[in-house]
């Protein structure tokens, strides 16, 4: 493994928890393999590792720019990462309010209730 391949899953490993990537490796295969490490370089080991913002603000950005784009099916997860990456909900909520305004009231509505489902889900596990 190269340096930003190693960066990048000790940082997605922080970010998504232990738990979530060893699910994703174990059923990693030749076909998908290429694209595990392209996003665990260049995501991980380049974007998300840097410290220029905190891991927060990522979370922030990120939550806001898949809902912005529509790309939702990430999302819970990226919800779920909150916990590790210290995004409240309430800062879940100010990034959806930016997408409402910037971006469209349904794609931000459809985030904010993915964001409910999973958050009562996690609360739900705790139980």
């Amino acid at each position: 493994m190269n340096d930003k391949a190693t960066k990048g899953m000790k940082v997605r490993r922080t970010v998504l928890g232990d738990d979530h990537v060893d699910r994703a490796e174990a059923i990693k295969t030749p076909l998908d393999a290429p694209f595990q490490e392209l996003i665990t370089e260049g995501a991980w080991g380049t974007v998300w590792a840097s410290d220029a913002i905190t891991l927060r603000e990522r979370s922030m950005l990120t939550l806001a720019l898949l809902a912005a784009t529509g790309n939702f099916d990430e999302i819970p997860m990226h919800i779920r990462a909150c916990t590790r990456t210290g995004a409240t909900p309430q800062d879940v909520a100010e990034a959806f309010q930016h997408v409402a305004i910037y971006a469209g009231v349904p794609r931000a509505n459809h985030a904010l209730k993915l964001a409910k489902q999973t958050y009562a889900e996690m609360e739900a596990d705790h139980d």
